[in-house]
């Protein structure tokens, strides 16, 4: 079981590479594989600011790697990119494919607490484990200087991390996220599963009712939203409900509606150049 992680592959990107690594997660139980994109380095010594990606339902650690777009401001920009997987793989528990939005590449980034779904750690997974892989394998990378950010269920993760640990993390957006996981089908599923049916108990995963908790906020959040996402009139995503709750926080929001978008890395890929600046100034601060 190698927890030191093994780099499996690497490609040049705009000066700088993406490389894929596989490790032993002791948190999760299995191997898991992450990608970093590195950014051309100034110097030997250079230590790089850091940017986590939450992928969506049904993605592993590569789609945003080769869809999005996202390594050319990150290059000119000097942050490095972290993306890890959406859940664990390989531990065969029964029902963990039967669908696409439950088990398999959908990890909810929560703590399960039913025995069945033990593994899917996947908050610890990202808060705790992941940065302290990097600290200690990869001194080019500053991880006290760090955002957040993702896509759908990879937005609601990156939105509940970042609300539940201001200190960590400098910044966060999130593209078309699920906000209010607690009131929609996706949410409900997931919750019910890994986490029982107290609901209490899922308001710790849900960043609308965070909101009112952990509103030190010191940068703006960033959302985009596309107007012809499926997902957003099929009561999935309830962008509004947060954007709510921020106004009554008084928490800085940004929330764009996009015209004419869906829920794709089409949509991903317009406007990540903003979302990269975004993370870019508030980690370089």
């Amino acid at each position: 079981m190698e927890i030191k992680p093994t780099e499996v592959s690497s490609s040049k990107m705009f000066e700088g590479y993406n490389k894929r690594y596989k490790h032993f997660s002791p948190t999760l139980g299995c191997s898991m594989n992450f990608h970093i994109y590195f950014p051309p380095s100034p110097s030997p010594s250079h230590k790089f600011p850091v940017l986590y990606w939450l992928s969506g339902l049904s993605c592993t650690d590569e789609n945003f790697i080769i869809k999005s777009g996202a390594q050319r401001v990150a290059s000119s920009e000097g942050i490095a990119l972290v993306v890890p997987d959406t859940s664990p793989r390989g531990l065969n528990v029964e029902g963990e494919a039967d669908s696409w939005d439950f088990g398999l590449s959908a990890g909810f980034y929560l703590n399960a607490t039913q025995e069945k779904w033990k593994n899917w750690r996947m908050y610890d997974y990202v808060v705790k484990e992941l940065p302290q892989l990097l600290n200690e394998n990869f001194p080019q990378i500053d991880t006290s200087r760090a955002g957040v950010s993702g896509h759908s269920m990879g937005g609601h993760g990156a939105l509940t991390v970042y609300l539940k640990n201001l200190d960590k993390y400098k910044s966060v957006s999130a593209f078309a996220p699920i906000v209010n996981p607690i009131n929609c089908p996706w949410g409900q599923k997931a919750f019910t599963n890994y986490l029982g049916g107290n609901k209490a108990d899922w308001e710790d995963y849900d960043a609308t009712c965070l909101i009112s908790k952990f509103n030190d906020v010191s940068a703006t959040i960033l959302i985009d939203q596309g107007e012809a996402d499926k997902f957003l009139h099929d009561q999935q995503l309830l962008p509004h409900k947060f954007e709510e709750a921020c106004r009554k926080a008084n928490v800085p929001l940004l929330l764009r509606l996009c015209p004419g978008y869906d829920h794709s890395y089409n949509f991903i890929a317009t406007f990540i150049d903003d979302h990269i600046r975004h993370h870019a100034q508030a980690v370089k601060l």
